[in-house]
């Protein structure tokens, strides 16, 4: 019997594509550069099984022609760039990749609080560009992390990743979270706050939801006026969560003192005007880009269709609300 043809839609690490070709009969040669709308169409028209990523839309009209796909078994943690409803009322599985990517994500998100708080990027550009002169007593000043006040927006996995690195830092930590069943290991010296609370009192505000119409702008405008102008943000969840022209007024009328951004609300196009704020860090969405990391997310991937091609459940399967 024919191996299962699977469609994937960009370049994943060797070890992942070594797998692919082992277990499947490939529909193509991925690229390392984002497929076409009419690529990823096409590739779920003809395969049997699919790995797409967080850049790829997959829409009804690319599901309706889909009659021979199984499942989709999306590269990321998120999945609201598939139409699940679409994809549920034909009967494709759909799959996720969830808690391996937590502690590459919550490090990451330290990296961008610690960097914008120390001015780190800002220090390697000084010294790179050859005009420092030496040390001085009141030479780029930056900001104590240690002790503060830490505001966890979305208390999921990385969310609690995050508090824990925290605690190592002697901060108190504020919480909100829209799912009382992820709060089960919380600490009870955690702090639980509505979301306008904890924005009031936080040092610090890392952002961890998911993308839904419901935490689309979660942090605008009125949300950022509540904010210290002390206050970092620091956001390694999706970037419309933020809405990014309200960040950028509030980092520019010094309603904010910093932020440290890894996603974009128009990926990869930003506002303009973040390319010129020195106080923030902007990063090329890199949450889970650890090799390790990536590579287990493709294999979790590959579980996932192997499953579901065998006529098992698949063990990511999510399901629409």
């Amino acid at each position: 019997m024919a191996a299962p043809t699977l469609y994937i839609s960009r370049l994943l690490p060797d070890p992942v594509m070594t797998a692919a070709r082992r277990q499947f009969q490939l529909l193509n040669d991925p690229r390392d550069a984002s497929p076409s709308w009419d690529n990823v169409k096409t590739g779920l028209r003809e395969a049997d099984a699919a790995i797409c990523t967080l850049t790829d839309l997959v829409d009804a009209s690319m599901l309706a022609e889909a009659t021979r796909l199984k499942i989709l078994a999306n590269y990321a943690v998120g999945y609201n760039n598939i139409d699940l409803a679409a994809a549920t009322a034909r009967g494709i599985v759909v799959t996720n990749t969830p808690d391996v990517l937590t502690d590459s994500t919550a490090d990451l998100t330290w990296a961008l609080l610690l960097a914008v708080t120390r001015r780190v990027a800002e220090g390697d550009a000084y010294v790179r560009s050859g005009d420092w002169s030496g040390w001085a007593p009141t030479q780029m000043l930056g900001t104590d992390v240690s002790g503060k006040t830490l505001g966890i927006v979305g208390m999921g996995r990385i969310g609690q990743a995050v508090a824990q690195r925290a605690t190592g830092f002697n901060m108190r930590i504020l919480y909100t979270s829209r799912t009382p069943t992820a709060l089960e290991r919380v600490p009870s010296q955690w702090e639980p706050r509505t979301l306008p609370d904890l924005l009031k009192e936080a040092d610090f505000v890392s952002v961890h939801v998911p993308l839904t119409p419901a935490t689309h702008h979660l942090i605008g405008a009125r949300q950022l006026a509540l904010m210290k102008p002390t206050a970092f943000l620091i956001n390694t969840s999706r970037g419309p969560v933020v809405e990014e022209a309200a960040l950028v007024d509030a980092l520019l009328q010094r309603r904010l003192a910093g932020a440290g951004l890894d996603v974009f609300e128009h990926e990869p196009a930003f506002h303009p005007s973040l390319r010129e704020l020195r106080q923030v860090v902007l990063l090329p969405h890199l949450g889970s880009a650890t090799l390790a990391t990536r590579v287990r997310m493709g294999m979790i991937c590959l579980e996932n269709i192997a499953a579901v091609v065998a006529g098992k459940p698949a063990p990511n399967q999510v399901h629409a609300a």
